[in-house]
Order: C-alpha cells, then sequence, then structure tokens
C-alpha cells in the first residue's frame, strides 16, 4: 500500500474510529452512593458493612459513602437503615433513580413495625436485602418479592494460640441497651473459677449508653475478672478475636453480625442469644444458644465449653461449616450482582475504555 493509500485510509479511519473511542472513553462507570449513618470515627457494624462493601463495588463502579445525600451526582443510591437514612432515601427516590435498602437488626426487628419513616423507606425502595435469612419472614409477602439475602463476610483467618493462665470471654459490640451486656455479667456472677481454668471477661466497644456504661463500669469494679478495653481499631479487634476461647453475643436485635461472622471465619465459637439475626446464620439446631436476657442459661453454657473439651469441639465444628458460607468470594459477587441489577443494563454495563496506544495499531 502506497503512502497515500496509507494517508486515505487512515483518514477515513479516524473520524469513525475515534469517535466511538471518544464515546467509549467519556461514558464513565456509573456512580453508586452508600448511605450509612454511621462513617468511620463510630466504628459501627453499619460502617464496617458500607466500607467491606465500597471495596467490592469499586472494580465496576465509582463508589462514595456519606451519611446523607445532598444532591450530588449518582445514578443508584445503597442505604442502610430504613429509619436513619428515611430522609436520603426518600430525596433521591423522588429523582426516579433506584434505591437498595439494607435492613439492619433494629430495622427489621423493631422500627418497620411502628416508625412510619422506616415503613416509607420499605415502600420507595427498588430492592430491599436482608443480611441473614430469618430476616425475610419479618416481611410481608409483597415486600419479601423484591428482597434478597445477601449474607456478610470477613477474610478467614487461623486461631491464635490461646491465653493458658485464663479462660477468656470476649464481648464485642458498642454498649447499648440492644447488646444487652449485663446479662453477660450476671452470668458471670453466677461462676466460681475452676483450680487450673480462671474465667476472664474482656470487654471491646465505646460506651454509646452512659447510663448503661455506667453500670458495666460499676461490675468490673467489682469483679476483677472483667476487663473494659473500650473501643479499639478493627485490626486490633480481630486479633484478640483470634485468641478467645468464645464469643459472647447477648444481643436481644441483630440483623446479622459482623461479629459473629468474624469470629466463626476466625475458629472461634460463639454462645449467642436465640434470636433471628443469629439463628438465621447459625441456624436453629446451633448448640450453642440461650434465650434473650436468660444468664442462667448463659453461665451453663460458658461452664460446659470451659469444662467439657468435646462440647467446647463440637461449636467449633458447627460453626466452621457455617464460615463455609461467609466468604468475601461470595459477598462480593452478590453485591456487585446487586447494583448491577438496579442499573438500567445500558448504565450496569460499561466496556472497559481500550487503549489509545491499542486502537491506532
Amino acid at each position: 500500500m502506497s503512502t497515500a493509500d496509507s494517508a486515505r485510509s487512515w483518514e477515513a479511519w479516524k473520524p469513525r474510529r475515534l469517535s466511538e473511542l471518544h464515546r467509549t472513553r467519556v461514558s464513565p462507570r456509573p456512580r453508586i452512593l452508600i448511605v450509612s449513618p454511621t462513617l468511620a470515627d463510630a466504628n459501627t457494624g453499619n460502617w464496617r458493612t458500607a466500607h467491606r462493601w465500597a471495596r467490592y463495588l469499586a472494580r465496576d463502579f465509582r463508589v462514595r459513602i456519606a451519611s446523607d445525600w445532598r444532591g450530588e451526582p449518582a445514578d443508584a443510591l445503597i442505604a442502610l437503615h430504613a429509619r436513619r437514612s428515611a430522609t436520603a432515601i426518600a430525596a433521591f427516590a423522588a429523582t426516579g433513580r433506584p434505591v437498595a435498602l439494607v435492613l439492619t437488626g433494629t430495622d427489621l426487628y423493631r422500627d418497620i413495625r411502628d416508625d412510619r419513616d422506616a415503613q416509607r423507606s420499605l415502600e420507595l425502595a427498588s430492592r430491599l436485602v436482608v443480611l441473614q435469612s430469618q430476616g425475610l419472614g419479618e416481611l410481608s409477602p409483597s415486600l419479601r418479592a423484591r428482597s434478597i439475602v445477601i449474607e456478610q463476610s470477613a477474610p478467614a483467618l487461623a486461631p491464635a494460640a490461646p491465653r493458658r493462665r485464663t479462660f477468656d470471654l470476649l464481648m464485642v459490640g458498642h454498649v447499648r441497651p440492644e447488646k444487652d451486656p449485663m446479662t453477660v455479667v450476671r452470668a458471670l456472677a453466677r461462676l466460681d473459677d475452676a483450680p487450673s481454668r480462671h474465667l476472664r471477661l474482656i470487654q471491646v466497644g465505646g460506651m454509646l449508653d452512659p447510663a448503661l456504661g455506667a453500670r458495666l463500669r460499676e461490675a468490673a469494679g467489682r469483679d476483677p475478672r472483667i476487663e473494659l478495653r473500650g473501643a479499639m481499631p478493627h485490626p486490633a479487634t480481630r486479633a484478640l478475636i483470634r485468641r478467645s476461647r468464645l464469643l459472647l453475643l447477648p444481643s436481644l436485635i441483630e440483623g446479622g453480625a459482623n461479629v459473629l461472622i468474624e469470629a466463626v471465619t476466625s475458629g472461634v465459637p460463639v454462645l449467642a442469644s436465640r434470636i433471628g439475626g443469629t439463628t438465621g446464620l447459625l441456624g436453629d439446631d446451633y448448640a450453642g444458644l440461650f434465650p434473650p436476657g436468660d444468664d442462667a442459661a448463659l453461665a451453663a453454657l460458658i461452664r460446659r465449653c470451659r469444662d467439657d473439651p468435646a462440647f467446647l469441639e463440637h461449636l467449633r465444628a458447627h460453626c466452621a461449616r457455617c464460615a463455609l458460607r461467609f466468604t468475601p468470594e461470595r459477598e462480593s459477587a452478590a453485591v456487585l450482582g446487586l447494583a448491577h441489577n438496579l442499573l438500567p443494563a445500558e448504565r450496569a454495563r460499561v466496556a472497559p475504555a481500550p487503549s489509545l496506544r491499542n486502537a491506532r495499531r
């Protein structure tokens, strides 16, 4: 081909190909806003979910986390908490763009029953997400039809060698009535130490409820086996979970506790209150459950775990089977599927832009 022919070929190609390339490159990835009622400084379960989902979504979308929506550009909204994010959900839904609502424990087991803002959020959401399968049972059939289950995850970690001098019990969660920490305190008071297996209760989390926090401090002052560590960075908390014998989860309300998943994916069994948010993750047949608020039943389970290694291993094996579901790969695929299905096909599937160098060859 002559030089003139090459030039004509380039000129014929250039308007069409550069136009296509320009359209490809200026069609940016869709924007998703995640609204969480708490952000990084609070380090709550809502924030941990929002932060983790933002990482997953960043593969295909431009993602931002905020505590509200103030009119900034976004193609879809993912909101945590029906009541506390109600203003953002109503404003964004009014634009005609899609909203996914992730239902927390206080949503499912309290607010949606009698709070009008929470109920309005349910009606406005294009898609509802529950974090464990039993959450679906709290929704009406019409709401269930547009609901999905996305179980949360944590990277698997090998359990660390536990402390030998003490049998360590760990309670993780900011102190507020829904977490019911005093049931654990009362259970511990029922237990005498065995000669070689001294109990130690370690509490991690900020004192969000001042009155309840004061009661917990008073209890720690009376019982030297209780250690209050307060709020801790997430990596340090996960390291502490790995070294514990048991995680205690006495909550009255849970949507699907992050900390439970972090424990079982670290090889640490859980003693938990028998509530929907927990049985939805561990199953109704899990032997480490006790009635909410029943400190005598919890004390009996702690004693059995301490004194019967076979029972403790039975709980560990059950939790290990459950942990197979709580992988980042499964959660990531589900979250990306949620986001892509929220958006129109032409916005959800944006082809990667080719490099200019390759296009000119």
